[in-house]
């Protein structure tokens, strides 16, 4: 596991997000080599010291639409499989399970619809550790006492909202990060595919 990079999750979606990221990383990073070294090679060979003198040429119109067109290729060959996920990941229909989730100064609220479960899960780190007392784990500040429990293999839908001011829900491993703005209920979801 890299920590300077992002997780694969656990979910499909998160696996295409994660998978979207490194597309379009090895994208950057061909387009920077091929500029900086198109930029490395012109300041080498064609430096003052070495006896280049500078062309005088004016704009040519082939030129502008290669470097015009091909950025162009790039971007859609990109934002196609990025929309595809991105409108995968706001379909919250067809759920197998409702879970209201609200969120509180320091604390969630969380309300299973259809049946007879709800809790609040609060912020399990101690003091001690908050203060560098003790030594910071793995799980530094993410320690909850109730974590939200779900089923593998079946689509949860969150409903998202707050008490009192906004929060962001945030699971990584899911790929869902969602606001809960006071007044406004926001859709999330997922499918988890291995515990």
């Amino acid at each position: 596991d890299n920590e300077l990079n992002m997780t694969k999750g656990v979910t499909a979606i998160s696996e295409q997000v994660y998978e979207l990221h490194m597309l379009i990383f090895y994208i950057c990073c061909a387009i920077a080599l091929v500029v900086f070294g198109v930029m490395f090679y012109a300041i080498i060979r064609h430096r003052k010291s070495k006896g280049a003198v500078a062309a005088h040429f004016h704009e040519s119109t082939k030129v502008e639409i290669i470097w015009t067109v091909i950025p162009i290729i790039i971007l859609v060959a990109m934002a196609i499989p990025a929309t595809k996920t991105l409108v995968a990941m706001e379909d919250t229909s067809q759920s197998d399970i409702t879970i209201q989730i609200t969120g509180s100064q320091w604390k969630w609220h969380y309300s299973y619809f259809g049946e007879d479960v709800e809790f609040f899960s609060l912020l399990a780190t101690s003091q001690k550790q908050i203060d560098g007392l003790e030594m910071k784990g793995a799980h530094y500040l993410l320690e909850v006492d109730n974590p939200l429990v779900l089923p593998v293999n079946r689509k949860v839908r969150f409903l998202l909202t707050s008490d009192d001011v906004i929060h962001s829900w945030w699971v990584p491993d899911f790929a869902v990060k969602k606001d809960t703005i006071p007044g406004f209920i926001n859709e999330a979801w997922t499918r988890i595919d291995e515990p």
